[in-house]
């Protein structure tokens, strides 16, 4: 029976003290400083640019060299993907333009070889013209040195052609032999931002499609928070506009910001828009960017998912309350 008593009195300490905390949270929040004329505030998350890093060809994954929570920079190799297949592809165009570079060399001297033929049939041409006025060769035999012209020069217009068709095969060959070279050089996967590793979602071994996604980075220094502010507010506010960000988890620590983007349209519009109370009742999108200089003095401000308010000078010339007013030094 004691033994009853003691758990029952321990889970009424329990219960108590959850509540107590609870009581004492909530009055601490909804007894912040009110706000003066000017300034709005709204609740929301920390967010933060994500960069997929994806294939642009399909492949199977060599290596990745980077986990969740490592810091990289910007172009650094993070995936590398298999190309034993894409090496000999290039091996085998590069033997592809010297045969065709071959080849071009034996059409320059077929065309040198059909120019010398030419000459010749010409000079030959010539003498039985001079024979012929004289007699001294039947007409027979001049349409024939006439017909060796013809034939010499079909001959060597046949060989330039074929030069022509060589270097138009060197071409494209070289473009053959770059093309590979950039699927080779793309299958090294960089960052394009200097930031964090978010997700790792792809290992060694497995074979992705084009696009697939091997890893997330996170931009640490692009980070904002979205909120959303009713029309009264909204209709006045500018890009560029002042504000800070306090985190739940760290409320003596104001945050500089600033106002990046304001929704051109309403998020949260009623069915018919018609009377002014209906109007008031309109939301719009603000995010509000948190002053870079400040997160690369202090990287570890962003965390992703954080909830926390936002503040905004709504009146450029309104001041900021004694709690908001006092900044870190960026």
């Amino acid at each position: 029976m004691g033994y009853r008593f003691t758990k029952q009195r321990k889970t009424a300490l329990i219960v108590l003290s959850i509540a107590v905390f609870v009581i004492t949270y909530t009055y601490q929040y909804f007894q912040q400083p009110a706000l003066p004329p000017g300034v709005a505030s709204g609740n929301g998350r920390i967010e933060a640019i994500e960069v997929d890093i994806t294939t642009k060809f399909g492949g199977r994954i060599a290596t990745v060299s980077v986990r969740e929570g490592d810091t990289v920079i910007q172009n650094q190799p993070l995936v590398q993907i298999d190309t034993r297949e894409l090496d000999a592809q290039l091996r085998r165009a590069e033997a592809e333009v010297r045969r065709v570079q071959q080849e071009k060399k034996s059409a320059a001297a077929v065309i040198v070889q059909r120019k010398s033929e030419l000459s010749l049939a010409k000079k030959d041409l010539e003498r039985s013209k001079g024979l012929y006025e004289n007699d001294n060769i039947s007409l027979e035999q001049l349409q024939r040195d006439e017909t060796i012209v013809q034939t010499a020069r079909a001959a060597l217009s046949a060989a330039r052609a074929q030069h022509s068709n060589t270097e138009a095969a060197i071409e494209a060959a070289i473009a053959n032999t770059e093309l590979l070279k950039v699927q080779i050089e793309d299958s090294i996967l960089k960052s394009p931002i200097a930031g964090r590793v978010l997700y790792r979602l792809a290992e060694p071994g497995e074979v992705l499609p084009a696009g697939g996604k091997v890893l997330t980075v996170l931009d640490p220094i692009d980070v904002y928070m979205t909120i959303f502010l009713p029309t009264q507010y909204a209709a006045r506010l500018a890009i560029g506009a002042e504000a800070r960000v306090i985190l739940d988890g760290i409320p003596e620590l104001v945050m500089p910001a600033k106002v990046s983007f304001v929704a051109p349209k309403a998020q949260f519009t009623p069915k018919e828009v018609e009377t002014r109370t209906e109007r008031e009742k309109l939301m719009f999108r603000i995010k509000v960017k948190i002053d870079p200089d400040f997160l690369n003095k202090n990287p570890d401000m962003s965390k992703t998912g954080v909830p926390g308010m936002a503040y905004i000078l709504i009146d450029p010339s309104a001041e900021w309350p004694a709690h908001l007013s006092e900044v870190p030094i960026s």
